[in-house]
């Protein structure tokens, strides 16, 4: 497994959302320009759910940037446990431990990118190979860590 592949892929895709949350607010900001009329309070509740949307986007683009922050500080390197920025096989499947991106296909192989703070990771936390843990009644075993 390429771990800097994915890392990488993981960056672009942060990126993409950044880029798309700052044209929709972009749109909602020019809609809301538009509705500005003097026709009366028929227009005020319209600009207030613009206003709304706007204000519910930013609060996505902010987690996005936060997202962003993380993922720089991740390196590449091998792990020797779970910890963030480890690449984890277990008899259920791969985990990415960076920021929750959802799910990246690497060599025709799924694997799921989860937060540092997931009660995954936690509890996988500070394990090693052939170490078990259990989360949500369902018990893992770690095969091997990249």
């Amino acid at each position: 497994m390429n771990k800097q592949e994915l890392l990488n892929s993981i960056k672009t895709k942060i990126t993409d959302k950044i880029q798309s949350f700052e044209n929709l607010i972009a749109e909602t900001r020019a809609s809301s320009n538009d509705t500005k009329s003097s026709m009366g309070d028929k227009y005020e509740t319209g600009r207030e759910m613009l206003q709304q949307e706007i204000n519910n986007l930013q609060r996505q683009l902010n987690e996005a940037l936060i997202q962003q922050s993380v993922i720089q500080k991740i390196s590449a390197e091998p792990s020797v446990k779970a910890q963030s920025g480890a690449l984890i096989k277990t008899d259920k499947g791969l985990f990415y431990i960076t920021v929750s991106a959802g799910e990246i296909i690497s060599d025709g192989k799924k694997i799921m990118t989860i937060s540092a703070e997931s009660p995954l990771a936690k509890a996988m936390s500070g394990k090693k190979e052939h170490e078990n843990f259990t989360v949500n009644n369902i018990t893992q075993v770690i095969e091997t860590i990249w």
